[in-house]
C-alpha cells in the first residue's frame, strides 16, 4: 500500500468547510489544517488584503512545517486573488520558501484548472460583494480569462451557511452559452453535493475553489481525487 501523503493547509480563520476538503482526499492522503489570525472584519476587499499578507501566510505554514508535509495549500479564494497575479505568485513562492514544498493557492488552482480544460471564456458566480466579485474578475482577466457573465450573493458573513438551493439559483442565474465553464469562487461556499446536477444541467464544467484546490494539490504530490458519483457525467 502506497504510504500516506500529508498535505498542510492554511485557512482563513472563519473557515468552516474541512469537512469539504477532506470529501476530496482519497484515504491515503492526510489534511493538516491551521487558521490565519482571527480579525474581526466581514469578508471584504479589506478583509481579504489583510488575511492575504505574505507574513501571515508565512508562519502559518511554518506552524505547520514540523509535519514534514508534501504539499502546502492556501486554501482561500479571495486572500490569493486580492492582489492579482503577481500578489498570487508572491504567495504561492513565500509558501514554498517557509515550507521547502510545493505550494499552491486556491486562486492559482482556478488557473490551473482552467488551463487543464482549455477554457478561456467563463461565467462566474460568488458569494462576496461587487467590489470584491470584480476583483477577482479583474484577477481571471489578467491570465487571460475573459468573464461572459457573472452573478454574486453580495455576503459579507457567515457564507457556509449558504443553502445549496441558493447557490444553485446563483450559479444558473450567472451562467451564459458563451460561457465554456462556470467558476464558482470561495472556500468557504459548499459545493461538493451540487457539482455534478450543475454540470449535468448546464452541459459545462463547474470549476469550484474546493474542487480546484484539492483537484490540483492531490497532483503535487502524485494523487487524484476519489471517484464520485456526483461529478461530472454522473449526476443522479
Amino acid at each position: 500500500m502506497s504510504p500516506t501523503v500529508r498535505i498542510a493547509v492554511v485557512v482563513p480563520h472563519d473557515m468552516v468547510l474541512d469537512h469539504e476538503l477532506w470529501r476530496w482526499a482519497p484515504p491515503d492522503t492526510s489534511l493538516l489544517f491551521t487558521r490565519t489570525p482571527y480579525t474581526d472584519r466581514a469578508v471584504t476587499l479589506e478583509m481579504a488584503e489583510e488575511i492575504s499578507e505574505t507574513t501571515v501566510v508565512e508562519q502559518a505554514v511554518r506552524d505547520l512545517s514540523a509535519a514534514q508535509p508534501h504539499a502546502y495549500v492556501y486554501a482561500c479564494t479571495s486572500g490569493s486573488f486580492v492582489h492579482g497575479r503577481h500578489g498570487e505568485r508572491r504567495l504561492t513562492a513565500a509558501m514554498h520558501r517557509a515550507g521547502g514544498a510545493p505550494a499552491v493557492t486556491t486562486s492559482g488552482a482556478v488557473l490551473e484548472s482552467l488551463a487543464t480544460l482549455n477554457v478561456s471564456r467563463v461565467a462566474v458566480a460568488t458569494p462576496y460583494d461587487a467590489a470584491l466579485a470584480a476583483r477577482f474578475g479583474s484577477f481571471l482577466a489578467e491570465a487571460g480569462i475573459t468573464v461572459v457573465s457573472a452573478g454574486d450573493l453580495g455576503l459579507g458573513h457567515h457564507i457556509w451557511e449558504v443553502p445549496y438551493e441558493t447557490t444553485l439559483e446563483l450559479v444558473r442565474a450567472a451562467d451564459s452559452h458563451a460561457a465554456e465553464a462556470v467558476v464558482v469562487s470561495c472556500t468557504n461556499l459548499a459545493t461538493y453535493d451540487i457539482i455534478g446536477r450543475l454540470e449535468a444541467e448546464l452541459g459545462k464544467p463547474v470549476v469550484s475553489a474546493n474542487r480546484a484546490t484539492m483537484e490540483v494539490a492531490l497532483r503535487m504530490v502524485g494523487r487524484t481525487p476519489p471517484s464520485t458519483e456526483n461529478l461530472w457525467g454522473h449526476a443522479s
